[in-house]
């Protein structure tokens, strides 16, 4: 059964610690599952599933989706949480798909929610299992007996550390190790950053951006309303994007705060369904969901350049080839990553040696990539970036009248991801 995409929202994504730093994940993905429900114009109970991704989980409410589905769905909607990394929205999408394809429904709502305003802090292992055992004691005497072991530094607090368990590398380390080894210079990821910023902001002054998003009302008192990207920089230049120190190589890197995205709150969702019932029901989609590919890598390699391993895997599950894709989305983690996937898809030498192709797989003109800007720009809220990609592509397939599209999104752990979307 095909699965049609009949509709799509996004809150506005704002950066980490600024007009959402008070909102969850599970309220940011309450208003954009509402509101894209809204847009298709089905109804509450019309909905079989719901299939949602967080990154950071919420030690106190860890299935989001079940929490999203009781605020703004009937009871009796099941549903699941997902977690793959960046990709973690792809994954709720194509679980979605899955489920309508195999007729086990008709009516999936799919996306996902990060605040990373409100990132979990935990403590110490010591101070865990002091407070583990200090709730078991019947006795005062025994319930401070374990902390009297502790010392001062047991009871630091202990931040996550986005990096790769395997390795210890963080997704900036290894992006810049990607730059280095690829020679992704610097000038080149500045100009990238730059290049985000100018289409972002263009997209949104004319609106395309706005459409996709819904109005965030703030409480407690409701009065202050988010309704745009507030990460797009339209007083930023490659001569001030060339100031900014890089983070994390200080004295030979080239990846810097400039050419790297941002921590960013924000949720997305889309609302999928039976194509024929859709167009039983009257239901112009937004498109069709035509294939998609999960790969891997070993992450001690070139972390983040999972998309130049699944895209043509998925082109040839769709029959396809890059030359007819007329548009892409490709999600910008950091200028580098990006342009390191692009290199490896217009290589020769990587689809011999890594595709076991022999002609380069190929990618669209530059100007048909990102057409409004990226994650550089747009933001990065990790659960929920692959809806916003998904909704981007689909409404400017629709302005440009084009028929197939390509997604590609890069995670940690070495995964890629890819789908191909088209309209008729």
């Amino acid at each position: 059964m095909k699965t049609a995409i009949v509709a799509g929202s996004r809150t506005p994504f704002a950066r980490s610690g600024t007009v959402f730093a008070d909102l969850t994940a599970i309220e940011l993905g309450k208003v954009a599952v509402r509101d894209a429900l809204a847009r298709s114009g089905l109804r509450e109970d019309a909905v079989d599933h719901l299939v949602y991704g967080t990154v950071v989980h919420d030690t106190q409410a860890p299935n989001i989706a079940r929490e999203v589905g009781l605020g703004v769905l009937p009871k009796t909607v099941p549903a699941s949480s997902v977690s793959r990394a960046c990709a973690s929205s792809n994954q709720a999408i194509t679980d979605a798909a899955q489920m309508i394809e195999t007729g086990l429904a008709d009516v999936v709502i799919a996306g996902g929610a990060e605040s990373l305003s409100r990132i979990p802090i935990t403590v110490s292992e010591r101070l865990s299992r002091a407070l583990v055992t200090a709730s078991k004691g019947r006795t005062l005497g025994q319930r401070l007996a374990p902390f009297r072991q502790l010392r001062p530094r047991d009871l630091v607090p202990v931040t996550p550390a986005i990096a790769e368990p395997t390795t210890g590398e963080s997704m900036g380390e290894s992006a810049e190790r990607m730059a280095k080894e690829n020679g992704i210079s610097r000038d080149d990821q500045d100009a990238w950053a730059l290049r985000s910023h100018d289409l972002a902001a263009a997209g949104t002054a004319d609106g395309r951006l706005t459409a996709e998003i819904t109005p965030v009302y703030v409480p407690p008192d409701y009065e202050t309303v988010v309704s745009n990207d507030n990460g797009i920089r339209t007083d930023t230049s490659l001569e001030l994007l060339a100031k900014l120190r890089p983070v994390f190589d200080r004295r030979y890197g080239s990846v810097t705060a400039g050419n790297a995205s941002p921590l960013t709150d924000g949720a997305s969702a889309v609302v999928l369904m039976n194509a024929a019932r859709a167009a039983a029901e009257g239901i112009r989609p937004l498109g069709f969901v035509r294939s998609w590919a999960w790969t891997a890598l070993d992450p001690t390699g070139q972390l983040l350049q999972g998309p130049a391993y699944a895209a043509p895997l998925a082109l040839d599950r769709a029959g396809l080839s890059m030359h007819d894709i007329g548009l892409m989305e490709m999600h910008e983690a950091f200028a580098a990553q990006l342009l390191s996937n692009l290199q490896a898809l217009s290589s020769r030498s990587f689809a011999e040696a890594k595709l076991g192709r022999a002609q380069a797989v190929g990618h669209p003109d530059v100007d048909r990539i990102n057409v409004m800007g990226g994650s550089l720009a747009i933001g990065h809220p990790f659960g929920a970036t692959g809806g916003r990609l998904t909704v981007t592509l689909l409404n400017e397939m629709a302005r440009r009248d084009v028929q197939f599209g390509l997604v590609t999104v890069c995670a940690a752990g070495g995964m890629g991801f890819a789908m191909v979307v088209e309209r008729r």
